[in-house]
Order: C-alpha cells, then sequence, then structure tokens
C-alpha cells in the first residue's frame, strides 16, 4: 500500500477537509484489545489532546493519557476499532504525545468493512487488509501519513510493534452518506454522516469549525466551533460547509449549547450551488451567494430553529454561516430534501410537487397550496415578531445576559425575571385605555398537527400576551405569524410557524398578523394580557380570510 508522511505544519491543509471517521464524538469505539495495562485504549479516541501526567503515579505505575500495554511482547499489541460510520480511508494521526522512552516503536493498520448486524472481527479474520504498512515512530510527536482512499469500511486494526505506548490515534477519510430512500424527506444534509464536510473556516482559535457537523450536542464548550475575540469594529467570522447532496433547503439550525457568555450576537446563512470542493467566497464573489438567513439574534445554550427565505424552488450544495462578532457555536444542522416538497405547489396533493416546481404554470384559476413547517421557538427566532415568555432554571442561559435583570425573591425560594414584556397601546389619546387579563378556553382542532390556515388577524393598536395556565411542558400549541405587505394585507411568504410548549407564553407585537390561538395536544387555557378601551371603539382587531392561497401548518 502507497502512502506518504506529511510534515505536521502541512496538517491543515491536507486533513482539515476529512472527516476523523474514528472518534469518540462521530461514535468510534474500541471493540478488543490485546493488553492495555499501563493505560486503557479507549483515550486513542478522544477529542482533545493528549494531557500530560508527568510525576502521577498509580498502583500500576506511572500514569499516561494514551494507550500503553506491557513490556517484552514476543510479536505485537494491537486494537481493534469500530468507526463511527462507514468510511473511505485516506490518512492517519499517529500521536505519540509525553511517551518519552515508553513509545511504541513501529505501528501499522488494516481495515476490513463487514455486513451492518454482524459480529466485530477477531485479529486474525483472515480478511483484514493492510493500508498503512509498518512505519517508523519517534517518541513525543504526532505522525501524519496519507494513504491512497480505500473502499468504504467500517472497521480499522491499529497495530504497534512489540509494545509500549501511543498517546491518540485518529484514522481520517470521507464518510460514505446516510440519506432517506425518499427523496422527500427532510433531512440533515450538514451532519457528518449525510457525507456534509467543513471546508474553509475564518478563525478556529478555541474550537474547530469541523466540530459544528457531529452528532448530538457535545459536551462542553470544548467540542463546538469558538472563534478568538474581536476588538475590531463590523468583525465576523464565518465557515463554509460542503452539504452531503444538492438540498432544497427548508430549515437550518444553529445550536449554542454550552456556550453561555460567549455566544455570537448574531448569525446570518447565505448558500451556493457549485461544482467545487470550495466554493469562491471572496467579496468579489459575494453576489454569488444567496442569503437565506438574514442576520437573526442569537442567545445561550440553546437550539435556533429559522425557516430560510429566498430558497424555494432551488437546490444548494453549500451554505455559509456567518456569526457576528466573534464567539462559539456548537452545531449546525441543515434540513432539507433532495426533491422538493410541496412547500408551495399548484396541487392538493404532495405527489405534484415535482411537476409543479418544474412547469411552475400560471394557474390562477384554483388555490395554490403553500405548506409551513411549525418549528421549535425560540426568543431569537420569534424576535421579528414578539417575545418568549418563560423562566430559565440556567441563570447563565438567560434571553439576553445584559439587560434581563434575575434577582432572588420569597426569601431565596425563587427566581424573579424581571419585565420580560412591557405592556404597549397606540390608541388615540383621547380614548381612556386600560389593561387587563382575560382567558381563552381552547379545544384543538380535530386534525390539530396539520392546521389549515383560513384566518388571520392582527391588533393594530396593542401587543398581547398569551400564557398558558397549569399546563406542562408536554402540552403544545401552534403560533403562526407574518408581516405585513405592500397590499395592507398578509405577506404569506413572510409566513412562520413556531411549536410552542406548555411552560412558555408568546407576545404578539402591535400589528404582527398571526393564526388565532391552536392547541394541539388537548384543551388549554391561556390567560391573555392585553391593553382595551371601555367602550371597544375602535375596534383593535382586523381579520383577513385567505381565499386565493391554501396555507397548511404541519407540526
Amino acid at each position: 500500500m502507497s502512502y506518504e508522511q506529511i510534515p505536521l505544519d502541512q496538517f491543515s491543509k491536507v486533513f482539515s477537509s476529512l472527516t476523523e471517521l474514528s472518534s469518540v464524538a462521530t461514535g468510534g469505539e474500541i471493540v478488543f484489545v490485546s493488553d492495555d495495562f499501563f493505560a486503557e485504549a479507549f483515550h486513542l479516541l478522544l477529542v482533545e489532546p493528549a494531557a500530560s501526567l508527568k510525576g502521577q503515579f498509580g498502583p500500576k505505575g506511572a500514569l499516561y493519557d494514551g494507550w500503553e500495554s506491557r513490556r517484552h511482547n514476543p510479536a505485537y499489541d494491537w486494537v481493534i476499532i469500530k468507526l463511527g460510520t462507514t468510511g473511505s480511508l485516506k490518512g492517519f494521526d499517529v500521536d505519540t504525545s509525553h511517551f518519552n522512552g515508553n513509545e511504541a516503536p513501529q505501528a501499522s493498520v488494516q481495515a476490513l468493512s463487514l455486513p451492518l448486524g454482524e459480529a466485530p472481527p477477531r485479529f486474525d479474520d483472515a480478511r483484514w487488509e493492510e493500508v498503512l504498512p509498518k512505519i517508523k515512530l519517534g517518541p513525543n510527536s504526532r505522525h501524519l501519513f496519507t494513504i491512497l482512499p480505500t473502499a468504504p469500511v467500517n472497521y480499522v486494526k491499529f497495530n504497534m510493534y512489540p509494545d509500549g505506548g501511543i498517546a491518540r490515534f485518529r484514522v481520517y477519510g470521507d464518510v460514505e452518506p446516510i440519506h432517506p430512500s425518499d427523496a422527500r424527506e427532510l433531512f440533515d444534509a450538514a451532519h457528518v454522516f449525510a457525507g456534509g464536510r467543513v471546508v474553509l473556516t475564518s478563525d478556529q482559535h478555541f474550537g474547530a469549525g469541523a466540530n459544528l457537523i457531529l452528532p448530538g450536542r457535545g459536551k462542553d464548550m470544548g467540542d463546538g466551533w469558538e472563534t478568538k475575540r474581536s476588538r475590531q469594529t463590523d468583525h465576523k467570522d464565518w465557515t463554509i460547509i460542503k452539504l452531503g447532496s444538492p438540498l432544497y433547503i427548508s430549515y437550518v439550525v444553529v445550536d449554542t449549547a454550552h456556550f453561555k457568555g460567549n455566544f455570537p450576537q448574531y448569525c446570518e446563512v447565505h448558500a451556493i450551488s457549485s461544482l467545487s470542493e470550495i466554493p469562491p467566497h471572496s467579496p468579489s464573489h459575494a453576489d454569488e451567494w444567496m442569503l437565506i438567513l438574514p442576520r437573526a439574534n442569537l442567545g445561550p445554550h440553546r437550539e435556533h430553529f429559522f425557516a430560510v427565505e429566498n430558497a424555494e424552488g432551488k437546490t444548494f450544495t453549500h451554505i455559509r454561516l456567518t456569526i457576528y462578532p466573534d464567539g462559539g457555536i456548537k452545531r449546525v444542522r441543515v434540513f432539507g430534501s433532495k426533491l422538493p416538497t410541496s412547500r408551495y405547489v399548484h396541487s392538493d396533493t404532495a405527489s405534484d410537487a415535482v411537476n409543479a416546481y418544474n412547469s411552475r404554470e400560471n394557474d390562477i384559476s384554483r388555490p395554490s397550496t403553500r405548506e409551513t413547517i411549525a418549528l421549535p421557538i425560540s426568543p431569537e427566532a420569534f424576535a421579528p415578531f414578539g417575545q418568549v415568555i418563560q423562566s430559565y432554571p440556567d441563570v447563565n442561559a438567560t434571553p439576553s445576559p445584559r439587560s434581563i435583570k434575575i434577582t432572588s425573591a420569597n426569601s431565596g425560594t425563587a427566581l424573579k425575571y424581571h419585565k420580560l414584556m412591557l405592556l404597549a397601546s397606540s390608541y388615540p389619546e383621547a380614548l381612556s385605555a386600560t389593561s387587563g387579563i382575560s382567558v381563552y378556553r381552547c379545544e384543538p382542532a380535530p386534525n390539530a398537527r396539520e392546521v389549515e390556515v383560513k384566518v388571520l388577524e392582527r391588533h393594530p393598536y396593542t401587543n398581547q400576551a398569551f400564557i398558558p395556565l397549569g399546563a406542562d411542558a408536554d402540552q403544545r400549541y401552534i403560533v403562526a405569524v407574518a408581516e405585513n405587505g405592500e397590499d395592507d394585507r398578509p405577506n404569506l411568504s413572510s409566513l412562520r410557524a413556531f411549536v410552542v410548549r406548555g411552560d412558555q407564553g408568546v407576545v404578539y407585537d402591535t400589528a404582527v398578523w398571526h393564526l388565532p390561538m391552536t392547541v394541539i395536544d388537548g384543551p388549554m387555557d391561556l390567560a391573555c394580557v392585553e391593553t382595551q378601551v371601555g367602550n371597544g371603539e375602535p375596534a383593535d382587531c382586523e381579520t383577513v380570510e385567505l381565499v386565493a392561497d391554501r396555507v397548511i401548518v404541519k407540526a
């Protein structure tokens, strides 16, 4: 097997666009090991760099952050690794950091692919194929090697000769993508298992951009993407993600889990369709990128679900996430489908979606159908339309740490979140308006998970708060909102829908078009906090019936 040793200063250039298939972050695990008497083999696959434990001893001797076997092996020691996902191997990082005098002198790598569900291979399985021949190792250093791409494999056998210690072993390659069998099904095309790759990042001072597409939500700030602090005016950082398939994008998720005081203030997302691994991204190519998420607020330690704009009927191969001015993000998800869904079709059924997108018939004789997915609400995603009312048990995860006042109350048995909303009204000065609380008793519609929006309403003089009474987080309701259009009617292209938990309330800003309160999981009482004039004149409720457009909100 042909291979090439790569200088350490070339690591980013050679390996940055590859996926670490062996890492515990992608599900890599040790299934068998010949001997790990001094230091357990699981250390090989850890995300963080090996730490020095110099001077620390345990019952068996000196402690090491790595894999170390006993002395005097007459043959060799080995470890069998199940990769986190099937992939084509392209390179390795064999790291002997902090092993000096007890490092393994040599190592080699074998690989094979087994069918899903078959038991892990034995060390002497005849199907093992050598992919990296025996190479020399040195003390306290990283050894980088590239190989010709292999066929997809899911197991690796790492051998060291004859014994000793190795701190980390990282297997790099390209994922064999996993996509839904139904091309109209929504999936996260940025995910590492879908073949997503982070191909370029402006700054990775505290955390690698490649972490953004890993499974799960991680364990701490160390497995996210974090840039250094900037003191420059109008600074921004960015990363470009190549999707695992050309995609009709529906929505994106930006997760700031564990970033509580160092999350970015804002983000925006652009998309492009390009045949290049790294698409043109200089300022002179700015017009080639389409803005699909205008600048949006971000908050600490939570997932933000954002519906995209300007993406209808278009496929994209890459997205560029820009953060302002700097900070940390844990994960980015890009959900869409390989074929268009019936988000906007001249049809009553989703099965005609492809033909409708391709033909774009100018048929106005029948109403169009527009489908909108209701996404989990967050204060930041809902900010253009109003506020979210809720408690934040984690004091470090408030909507805006620098502006929301939190104090201890009730002799230390409660926390008070001050003024999460303020009542507003713009009635003519001659009218006497008072604030009050009403209660709406809401029953779910027959098919509450697929709501047809027949009417939208707005309140031109006041904002309104709706707060569930006695509901828990498992009870939910739907909120749908839209901006005002040029014809002083709802702009349906701006319609956004959210799923709200029973322990959250919402505040509609003045004059925001919205769906009448719609519950999903059973009857719910909601308190309405509002400002009214005594005789109800002028009326503070305007309604619009949707006749020319059929709008469906799916929970």
